[in-house]
């Protein structure tokens, strides 16, 4: 498998890819129609931040207690269960004269019902493509998500023009319901373990990961640099109200660029070299919103910025070829669940520092911050990368 369109011919890839897609199309028009009513009810940038990246605070407890899941030896009926549930709590938030605070627990719900979904999504993913086509399947997969956040998110900013936010939610609803259709073509059993899941292999499984020396480096970098920046995006419509569909659209496209060359048109060893310069790329552009830019120009620094999170394919390599593969889905949704908590954690910092400062201000203190913990560890990180990989042995 050396190209995507030799994946997407893979039949059960391509189950998960489009699968895969359409959630992404329906949690990114759901997100952005909820964080424009939380902003039209509230005017606070903390409790809108919170709307479109706080449900990523709630993927910690997945990864806490439900993540063995990922490893279930029935990944069709949980994937399938799992994207029903995710409809139904949406559905919820179609009820006219909800509370804010109600409808910010609904999404916080709905990012911990998604978050043990990934993780069985990813260990499917590592089971059905070999290694040495793992990044260029997560590559793809980055590129569907930043293809649907640019039709997810453009499209919400043309309809909340013509409809309102909670007719939005119905559409949200049907597209995660599509979303689940194509789960019918993954297997119906899998080579993992078939033991029930439970807390306590959850918590056996993160223990061991957390004492990964070797790993630290790599889950630091993917989880910190990312989510500070993200702290940067979850204050778009604080920043550009009507115009914060453009910021992430650009956002998206930019992300979708960064994969496409970073997965598909350089090497392992390169996507090595470049991994930590990349994260240099994704912070630097966004300390200019101090200068508080013009939309456009905005757009553009977004744009530019957003490539470096192609710089995560090298780590996600990485973490895959140092796990036990009776383990890999838990250790990939952690990784994923990790991700997302600190990109919620981003945004309460950036939306918290929105309160007292401008908010353009805050979009540059995370970026600063972003930049200065990439640079001090640009050495243990690179040292890790360069270290031979043991033949990852049986989890124990």
């Amino acid at each position: 498998m050396t190209s995507y369109s030799t994946l997407l011919r893979h039949r059960e890839f391509r189950a998960l890819f489009v699968s895969f897609a359409a959630l992404i199309a329906a949690t990114s028009l759901g997100g952005l129609a909820l964080a424009t009513l939380v902003n039209d009810e509230t005017s606070s940038p903390l409790l809108t931040a919170l709307s479109l990246f706080g449900p990523a605070l709630a993927t910690v407890v997945g990864a806490s207690t439900a993540m063995s899941a990922a490893d279930t030896g029935r990944p069709r009926r949980a994937l399938l269960a799992l994207t029903l549930l995710a409809a139904a709590i949406m559905l919820v938030q179609t009820v006219p004269g909800l509370p804010v605070l109600v409808r910010l627990a609904l999404a916080m719900v709905l990012g911990l019902v998604l978050s043990v979904a990934g993780g069985i999504r990813l260990g499917l993913l590592a089971e059905v493509v070999p290694e040495q086509a793992y990044a260029l399947a997560r590559s793809l997969m980055n590129v569907a998500t930043g293809a649907m956040q640019i039709a997810g998110l453009g499209g919400a900013a043309l309809l909340l023009a013509v409809m309102t936010p909670r007719q939005l939610f119905f559409l949200t609803v049907l597209l995660l319901i599509v979303s689940a259709v194509p789960v019918l073509g993954v297997r119906r059993s899998s080579a993992r373990p078939v033991d029930r899941p439970s807390l306590r292999q959850t918590l056996r499984v993160n223990a061991w990961l957390i004492r990964q020396r070797r790993l630290r480096p790599v889950l630091l970098n993917l989880w910190v640099p990312n989510g500070l920046i993200v702290g940067c995006e979850a204050l778009f419509v604080p920043y550009a109200g009507q115009g914060a569909g453009v910021l992430f659209a650009a956002g998206a496209l930019g992300m979708l660029a960064g994969d496409l060359t970073m997965g598909r048109l350089v090497t392992r060893e390169q996507r090595r070299r470049l991994t930590s310069w990349m994260r240099v790329v994704l912070a630097v552009p966004f300390l200019a919103f101090a200068l508080d830019p013009a939309l456009p120009v905005a757009a553009g620094l977004v744009l530019v910025a957003t490539v470096g999170y192609s710089g995560t394919l090298a780590l996600q390599e990485r973490l895959l070829a140092l796990t036990p593969a009776a383990v890999r889905g838990q250790v990939q949704g952690v990784e994923s669940s990790g991700r997302m908590t600190m990109q919620g954690v981003g945004a309460i910092v950036a939306g918290s520092l929105a309160e007292v400062v401008p908010v353009s201000i805050a979009m540059a203190i995370c970026a600063a911050a972003s930049l200065l913990l990439t640079l001090s560890t640009l050495r243990p990180l690179a040292r890790e990368l360069r270290s031979p990989v043991p033949m990852p042995g049986a989890f124990r």
